[in-house]
């Protein structure tokens, strides 16, 4: 262990007293690993990579010590003295609310740059003068190109969600930003995971930077994990019988399609849920709104796509229901972190369809352990043998556009549907006794509130990973 990490509060961090103040207010007195390593790091004017999942406090990591290093000095018109790239307009926003939580004790300015805001306000606010300045990469090339701003004074640049960047596509405008910005500078790259691609960022940009990791968790003792087969068409039908069943506070629920989330929506909501969708192509005003309204509990279920997975700050989220498994394995873990946090326990359920079988391995192998099989009552669900029987009898065979062999059905589940729970299938007597779940039909495990039945997940070390739910005074 590192002496950063034998440390027990934030005044052991070298920050000044107006932060330490401001931090104190908030309630926080023990800084999260990649704080408490990365901090010193900062404020040593090194270049830096900082390699942590969301909810380890990231965000808190950086903009703590830019505040501190930037008190001293003072802007001036059109030319900011620090920039902060992040990829959605959600996290950027909450960046900003960091600024001015931690900063209120000094008189920096900061500004926030998204699309979806009047851009003539952002032009007023950039005129006067900003010390830092948090801004998506298009909004920010726009201003640029228009003339209303000048990068040549930036003393500390920051990429936040690095490899999130890389997914949208905005690798290259980085590189153009880059481009525009002095040579000499502190730049810090924060990023959950480290590709090839953002490792070659980092070669190029990066000068000497030392490198600050803190062990991605896979898994979380306090997030009961859940995985439901159904047929494709079924999907709605599981998902209002797992609504029904549990004790829900609030949920995340989560599509892999915007038309998807436009859909689920207002199928929840025509079935009385109290529903609202967000995804990228909705107007900023519109998405602020909404999440504003699911924080304050006036909507429980926020349907959405991956926009919400990563860095939202959002404490007591009951529930994470996956309507669509990920395409990428990594996001399974993001978006089954919206809860579960801060040491509070959470619920997590995968809706799959069999023809999903990858995208369900994919997440397995991403935390190390198999996913619970649940059963439901008047949902007709397949267990694990029969999908992967279905799998291997599709192998080979043409499929009809949606995993399945034109004009047949696998031999696990074609031979008709005696009852809501009964599948035929040709298992063998050693893959029946050795499957994990009983064969008989199961409720819907509840929530901690309504069920005594929990799992506890343990990797192949018996090794318990949690999501930060063991940090004293944990801080986004």
């Amino acid at each position: 262990m590192s002496n950063a990490e034998k440390l027990s509060s934030f005044e052991d961090l070298g920050l000044g007293p107006d932060l330490l103040s401001a931090i104190a207010d908030c309630g926080y007195t023990t800084p999260t690993p990649i704080q408490a390593r990365a901090i010193p790091t900062i404020l040593m004017s090194r270049d830096m990579i900082g390699q942590a999942q969301t909810g380890s406090g990231k965000t808190a990591s950086f903009t703590l010590p830019m505040i501190d290093i930037l008190a001293g000095g003072r802007a001036r018109a059109m030319m900011p003295r620090s920039l902060i790239l992040s990829p959605t307009r959600e996290l950027a926003a909450q960046i900003a609310e960091n600024f001015e939580t931690y900063g209120k004790n000094t008189p920096l300015t900061s500004a926030l740059l998204v699309g979806g805001e009047s851009i003539r306000e952002q032009k007023k606010i950039l005129s006067k003068g900003v010390d830092v300045l948090i801004a998506t990469p298009g909004r920010l090339l726009d201003l640029f190109e228009r003339g209303e701003l000048l990068l040549t004074d930036i003393k500390v640049f920051v990429i936040d969600e690095a490899d999130r960047m890389l997914d949208m596509g905005f690798i290259p405008d980085i590189e153009k930003i880059i481009s525009l910005l002095p040579f000499q500078r502190q730049t810090l790259l924060f990023s959950a995971t480290m590709p090839d691609e953002i490792r070659k960022l980092a070669d190029q940009f990066l000068s000497n930077p030392k490198m600050v990791t803190v062990e991605p968790p896979k898994q979380s003792r306090n997030i009961e994990q859940n995985m439901v087969w159904v047929e494709r068409r079924d999907k709605k039908k599981a998902l209002l019988e797992l609504l029904g069943a549990q004790d829900i506070k609030n949920a995340f629920i989560f599509c892999n399609r915007k038309r998807d989330v436009d859909d689920l929506a207002r199928f929840l909501r025509d079935k009385g849920h109290s529903a609202r969708a967000m995804h990228g192509d909705m107007t900023q005003k519109i998405r602020t709104q909404t999440l504003k309204d699911f924080k304050d509990g006036e909507v429980v279920f926020l349907v959405c796509s991956d926009v919400a997975a990563r860095g939202l700050d959002i404490d007591a989220v009951s529930h994470v229901f996956n309507f669509d498994l990920p395409f990428n394995a990594e996001d399974y873990v993001h978006r089954i972190g919206r809860t579960g946090r801060a040491g509070q326990k959470g619920v997590a359920y995968s809706l799959a369809a069999p023809e999903d079988l990858h995208l369900a391995q994919a997440a397995e192998k991403e935390i190390k352990t198999p996913i619970q099989l649940t059963h439901l009552e008047r949902t007709p669900t397949f267990t694990r043998e029969e999908v992967e029987a279905i799998a291997e009898d599709e192998d080979g065979g043409k499929g009809d556009g949606r995993g399945r062999k034109a004009g047949s059905r696998s031999k696990a589940g074609s031979k008709g549907r005696s009852g809501p729970n009964t599948r035929s299938s040709t298992r063998s007597k050693s893959q029946i006794k050795s499957q994990s779940p009983s064969r008989s039909p199961q409720k819907p495990q509840k929530s901690e509130r309504g069920s005594s039945q929990r799992r506890d997940f343990v990797d192949n070390n018996e090794k318990i990973i949690g999501f930060g739910d063991d940090i004293p005074g944990f801080l986004k």
